[in-house]
């Protein structure tokens, strides 16, 4: 079992947690990330209203996440001075006014700007969330907290294709962003009620990225979480024609096992919390590895139905750990600089979300979905080395606490 970490931080650790607080960025994290994905189950009537090619409206996904990334390399250091709970309240309002805007827009130009808005929202939010869950809540009970906060991506990853193609079909794309803008009004009042007041923590400059990233064991650490998430978001692009082609299944039970595929990862996220909480190295290195197994198996036995629908619902399953892990190592790893650590785990993800798939592309072009799988597993194999040799748990910069 890991030993406790203690640090010194410039304010005392809070003795009780607020879990009201912890709820309301779940709630948060639900309705950014549900914005994020509606899109992909909207893009065909988005495209013949606004007069434009599916591929120029599927160009409001990369305008979101080309904004998140940059947005969460710099945010901390553009709001250095404000209070964390203004910023926090400040993206909400920027949801609202995402949502508004794309329901509203005439053309492709302000269906851009609105989903410009919301990638200044998401990687803001996702750059502060950890260190804002570090004052939020005891030590003891971060990874208990980080687990409850991204139960909301796994909530919106089951609840936004589904729900927003079937809404879609009755009340028109338009109404379903303007209830994603309601879903941010319902986030801001329930943030307003519970978020105390979190005066800014140290000085955060673009150089601090750089300290922090020469850190001991960070780098090499950002590098394997990198290779982590671009091996499973080259499985998750490309899970759908593996299943048509190779699993020889229909559009309804594909439906089916990404549904399970959902379900099971909301699962592993929610018992993430105790898995790192017994071992936070067991955890990080174990899941990759699992994943590994699962993509052999699948380019070994996916051509069978049933062992096809088992081996992505315990993928979705293992996965449901892994933004946890690592948001839970970086609390271990960089404690004084979270927001700056943060922001640079945030874009290290997103670039691994686009090289995950356009490496994927071209192996998918050139040896099919069983190529993209054997691939990943290869890469998820190389990333649990990664993190056995390299990834440090207990940083020698940060001064215990007596």
């Amino acid at each position: 079992m890991d030993q406790p970490l203690h640090w010194t931080q410039s304010q005392p650790e809070r003795t009780q947690p607020a879990w009201g607080a912890v709820v309301s960025m779940a709630l948060g994290v639900f309705g950014l990330v549900t914005a994020e994905f509606l899109p992909a189950s909207l893009l065909t009537p988005m495209a013949a209203e606004l007069g434009i090619t599916e591929g120029m409206a599927g160009q409001a996904v990369t305008a979101t996440a080309v904004v998140a990334l940059a947005t969460s390399l710099v945010i901390s250091a553009a709001t250095r001075n404000l209070d964390r709970r203004t910023v926090l309240l400040f993206f909400s309002m920027l949801l609202v006014a995402s949502g508004i805007v794309v329901a509203l827009a005439p053309n492709l130009a302000f269906l851009l700007l609105g989903r410009v808005l919301l990638g200044i929202a998401l990687g803001g939010f996702w750059a502060m969330s950890t260190a804002v869950t570090m004052r939020l809540v005891p030590e003891a009970f971060i990874p208990r907290a980080l687990s409850i906060i991204f139960s909301g991506v796994s909530a919106a990853t089951i609840v936004a294709a589904p729900i927003g193609s079937y809404l879609g079909e009755i009340v028109g794309w338009r109404s379903v962003f303007m209830l994603s803008a309601a879903l941010g009004v319902l986030s801001f009042v329930v943030q307003f009620a519970t978020l105390p007041r979190l005066a800014p923590t140290g000085l955060t400059t673009m150089r601090t990225l750089v300290d922090v990233l020469l850190r001991p064991g960070v780098g090499l650490g950002m590098f394997a979480a990198m290779l982590v998430f671009a091996g499973h978001f080259a499985f998750f692009t490309y899970i759908r024609p593996f299943l048509e082609t190779v699993t020889g299944v229909g559009i309804e039970a594909v439906s089916g096992i990404l549904l399970g595929f959902g379900l099971a990862n909301f699962v592993g996220t929610l018992f993430a919390g105790i898995l790192l909480e017994r071992s936070l190295r067991l955890t990080l290195t174990a899941m990759p590895l699992v994943m590994a197994l699962l993509g052999f198996g699948l380019v070994s036995f996916g051509h069978l139905p049933l062992a096809g629908t088992v081996l992505v619902g315990v993928w979705g399953l293992a996965f449901g750990a892994v933004p946890v892990a690592w948001s839970t190592w970086l609390t271990r790893a960089v404690p004084d600089q979270a927001e700056s650590a943060g922001g640079l785990l945030v874009a290290a993800i997103q670039f691994a979300i686009a090289l995950g798939a356009a490496v994927g592309g071209l192996i998918f072009d050139a040896s099919g979905a069983t190529g993209v799988f054997g691939a990943s597993s290869l890469v998820m194999i190389f990333a649990t080395l990664m993190i056995l040799v390299g990834v440090r748990l207990r940083p020698v910069v940060i001064a215990a606490r007596a």
